[in-house]
């Protein structure tokens, strides 16, 4: 197993502070969540075309 390369910046770290540091982070890295597949065609629009709605509307229809 390689250790990843952490440096630090500012100050001076214990090699168990850094190691626990390289643990939080690769445990982190082991929990993210995997992205969503990706959407098969193209999505669905949340409104209708003019064309393709029906000719008569009720009276009532507030549309």
């Amino acid at each position: 197993m390689t250790t990843p390369d952490i440096r630090v910046e500012k100050g001076h770290a214990e090699p168990e502070e850094v190691a626990a540091i390289a643990a939080i982070l690769m445990a982190r890295a082991a929990n993210a969540p995997t992205p969503a597949p990706a959407h098969r065609g193209r999505p669905r629009a949340g409104w209708r075309r003019l064309e393709r709605e029906p000719g008569f509307r009720a009276p009532h229809s507030w549309r």
